[in-house]
């Protein structure tokens, strides 16, 4: 037996009141919208007596009976609009039972109507819809959350009380979310701008969109702890992706020469509102260029995205103005290091890293190798302090399995990540593509994944088949679309910008 709010026991009471009345709450057909609420809103003009007829549905969002009128609003996707409901016009007839019952008392904030009338301007000026025909289309069994607002008749301030604001909830029933607070609609309207924003710019270059496996043999591209599945019919382990960086190579390796992929990836690791175990990112790879390249390519790609998505290269986040204009810092990590710490790391041995670490009051364990170790002093001491977009470039060997060893200076690698308001959002190597390097980069890690490193790469022999096929020199990226739509819209959480953010079930959850 479920438990039942006082509203929710009226809802099913009045669904049953109009299902007596013959009247269908969730009726099949269609209903034919011709217009919405914000290109009347912006469009109409009394002298042109344009918006003669109009058919609009959505969410009835308020209601003022007034006799045998009334006023609602109306909230489709685009926005919200007046309605005027006159008893005789949507009963004409001897029968006024659609005004007097159903309008007037078995309605409910949140049920969907369908409406049919002509534009026209209150006495006060407000663009409103005169309906002539109303139709319930869904009748709403749980009442949304009451957001009031009152607005300064002085200022012009608008006060918001009630909000819907608790991230328990908003997280977990972002439909609710969604539906009483709209600027959570523009954020994410927002995060489809930006990728579109990207793919039209790679489209442009003439690179090719792929799609690459979720569900792999082995995981690899990224240093990473994955998610383990099982195929019944292969009695097989398998993994969700970590990345697609190894599947891309391949097809390089196979004759095209850019291609890029928006992929879902997984991670089993912690969450916080930087990370969420499921994540979108951007891979590209392009043949016959390096980092370098890249790094020009990755300037020019997120500066139209804060073009198109703000009109300007500037972007508010927080309290930082962060600008995306072109060209941006760029450091060595050792450099890096070494400004925000004032300690030169470059020439020093494990030992003496474990030593400057302790120093700077860095956590350390004994599986960490070099490569972890100034991983943890640069996120400690460095990362955090790097607001405007940044590259740090010339990684340690150590660090990147996967990337080209520099070819001017022994013992780094050609490789960059982008840092922008303390994170990072992208990550880029000029590729390894020699498989005798590779295949001794791969056991380095199996000597580390010994040493109880559970991020360490595993061997991939049928990746390193395909390299001694032969892949051109190459360059490639990944970037996250998670962070870089955080940074774009100026949201406080990895959850604010995905639809539905992985979170612990529920305590109590109610069957019906």
């Amino acid at each position: 037996m479920i438990h039942l709010s006082e509203q929710e026991i009226q809802r099913r009471q009045k669904l049953e009141e109009l299902e007596k009345l013959g009247i269908e709450a969730y009726p099949s057909e269609l209903f034919d919208v011709t217009f919405y609420a914000k290109e009347i809103q912006d469009n109409y003009h009394p002298e042109l007596n344009n918006f003669q007829e109009v058919t609009l549905a959505g969410r009835l969002m308020s209601s003022r009976v007034m006799g045998k009128a009334s006023f609602a609003e109306l909230m489709d996707t685009s926005g919200r609009i007046q309605l005027y409901v006159n008893r005789d016009e949507i009963c004409p007839g001897e029968d006024k039972t659609l005004y007097n019952v159903v309008f007037k008392k078995l309605l409910d904030l949140g049920d969907f109507i369908g409406v049919k009338g002509r534009v026209f301007k209150t006495q006060v000026g407000e663009t409103s819809i005169h309906v002539t025909e109303l139709k319930l289309l869904a009748k709403a069994l749980r009442p949304l959350p009451v957001v009031k607002t009152q607005k300064d008749e002085v200022t012009g301030e608008v006060t918001t009380y009630d909000a819907f604001t608790d991230p328990e909830q908003r997280y977990r029933q972002r439909y609710v979310d969604l539906v009483v607070n709209p600027s959570v609609r523009d954020t994410f309207i927002k995060r489809t701008q930006l990728v579109q924003s990207m793919r039209n710019f790679l489209n442009d270059k003439g690179y090719l969109e792929v799609e690459t496996p979720i569900l792999q043999p082995l995981y690899g591209g990224a240093a990473a702890r994955p998610f383990t599945t099982h195929h019944n019919t292969l009695d097989m382990t398998l993994y969700l992706r970590i990345a697609n960086e190894l599947y891309l190579k391949r097809l390089i390796v196979g004759g095209f020469d850019g291609v890029y992929e928006f992929s879902k990836d997984f991670r089993n690791e912690g969450m916080s509102r930087f990370h969420n175990p499921e994540f979108t990112q951007m891979e590209l790879y392009v043949a016959y260029k390096d980092y370098a390249w890249m790094m020009d390519l990755v300037e020019e790609m997120v500066e139209r995205v804060a073009m198109a998505l703000h009109g300007q290269t500037e972007v508010q986040v927080g309290n930082n103005v962060i600008n995306f204009q072109r060209p941006w810092q760029r450091y060595t990590m050792f450099e890096a290091i070494e400004k925000y710490t004032g300690i030169a790391i470059g020439e020093m041995d494990e030992a003496s890293l474990r030593e400057a670490a302790t120093k700077l009051n860095v956590h350390l364990d004994p599986s960490m190798g070099k490569a972890k170790i100034i991983d943890e002093i640069f996120g400690e001491h460095v990362e955090g302090k790097l607001i405007q977009p940044t590259f740090i470039t010339d990684y340690p060997v150590e660090m990147s399995p996967l990337a080209k060893k520099h070819r001017d200076r022994p013992g780094m690698v050609e490789r960059f990540e982008a840092i922008c308001n303390g994170k990072e959002i992208c990550n880029a190597f000029s590729e390894l593509n020699d498989p005798i390097d590779q295949r001794q980069r791969f056991e380095d890690q199996l000597e580390l994944g010994k040493r109880g490193d559970t991020e360490a790469m595993v061997l991939d022999e049928d990746f390193l088949r395909a390299l001694e096929y032969g892949m051109p020199p190459t360059a490639g990226l990944g970037i996250g679309i998670d962070r870089l739509s955080m940074i774009m819209t100026n949201s406080h959480s990895i959850q604010d910008v995905l639809f539905f953010p992985q979170m612990k079930p529920e305590p109590q959850i109610r069957e019906i």
